[in-house]
């Protein structure tokens, strides 16, 4: 069996890639990252690639695509540590709503880039000290930590659970504040409500399921992108720096490190891709998918950006150098939506391995 990218998807992928290169260079994340300055630019260009309408269905106003679709794209953004809004407002947003079939009016709005929309789906995961939320009558009151997208005009909030709930970002008694994470490339907040009115968009887990599968499976590309970058980085300054009147790729040490980053890496992508193949074709195997998937290329990630950076020695530290934006960016995927140790938990639960 031959599985690979479309032509259609392979012609996404360049385009993207193009726009990035030429776009969203490195100085730009830069000034971003360390002036917390807004990624609204970088979100408007890729608007007017259609890229927030990718996995709105065109009844929507979107372009009905797939969600490997998604994950090329992602996979795009982590390459280039592009600041964004992607997987709250492109990728979980939609995929919340077309489920629940509730709030869809929206889309429409988020496809054309009008509005964004952010996550606060921390705590239907694992429960926080200090945090929580409760509902009554279509009033929330209580603490979401580590919401994406401290710009955003909406909000999909899960409380403990997994009910979802659609608030307007400018509710009354609704605050937020913006948190600082390792990764600078991303807006967080932290929102508290104290009787926010809220629509209440599903009250069914499985829609809950659905959507974080689609947000860990996004996650990974992202993950594996910014991966694939650090290595090319480091082979590339490997083939460059000279130690001894000899380039550093010539010795040993440094040869076997690039290619165990490689051997390390290069199965990932079909893991990613199969994962994101399983959720429309395989739904019996997608949440399982998901879960593994998420949770191996956050250990892989975390090691070939390691390891990247050790190839470039003290260079790698660096802001001149920059590699420690991918870095960063895949230590917050680690933990973002769930750690490694209880994803596997999660897929070990469905496979029958726990209880």
């Amino acid at each position: 069996m031959e599985f690979g990218l479309s032509s259609e998807q392979t012609l996404l992928q360049d385009s993207v890639n193009r726009f990035l290169a030429e776009q969203i260079p490195l100085d730009v994340v830069r000034k971003i990252a360390t002036d917390d300055s807004s990624d609204a630019h970088c979100w408007s260009g890729l608007t007017d690639l259609g890229i927030p309408g990718l996995l709105i269905s065109e009844a929507n106003g979107g372009l009905g695509l797939s969600n490997l679709d998604a994950a090329v794209v992602s996979e795009l953004l982590g390459y280039h540590v592009t600041p964004s809004p992607f997987i709250s407002s492109a990728v979980i947003a939609p995929a919340t709503m077309q489920a629940a079939g509730r709030g869809e009016d929206l889309l429409g709005s988020v496809a054309t880039g009008e509005i964004r929309i952010g996550i606060a789906f921390a705590e239907g995961i694992a429960a926080r000290n200090n945090a929580g939320l409760s509902a009554d009558g279509g009033k929330l009151s209580g603490k979401s930590l580590f919401a994406l997208d401290s710009q955003a005009n909406y909000y999909l909030v899960s409380t403990n659970a997994q009910e979802i709930y659609l608030v307007d970002a400018n509710a009354q008694g609704l605050s937020r504040s913006n948190l600082t994470t390792v990764d600078r490339t991303r807006s967080t907040c932290e929102l508290t409500y104290d009787k926010v009115d809220a629509l209440l968009i599903s009250d069914d887990p499985e829609v809950f399921r659905v959507a974080l599968d689609a947000g860990l499976v996004s996650l990974s590309a992202d993950t594996l992108g910014a991966s694939q970058c650090a290595l090319d980085q480091a082979v590339t300054y490997a083939g460059q720096r000279e130690q001894f009147n000899r380039v550093i790729a010539s010795f040993q040490a440094v040869k076997h490190m690039c290619a165990e980053m490689a051997a390390s890496l290069e199965p990932c992508r079909s893991m990613v891709w199969y994962a994101a193949h399983a959720l429309e074709e395989i739904p019996q195997e997608s949440t399982m998918m998901a879960s593994h998937t998420k949770a191996h290329l956050s250990e892989v990630g975390q090691f070939v950006t390691r390891t990247a950076t050790e190839v470039h020695g003290g260079m790698g530290f660096t802001d001149l150098v920059g590699l420690h934006y991918w870095f960063k960016r895949t230590g917050f995927n680690r933990q973002l939506l769930g750690s490694p140790e209880l994803l596997r938990e999660r897929a070990a639960r469905i496979q029958g391995l726990a209880a």
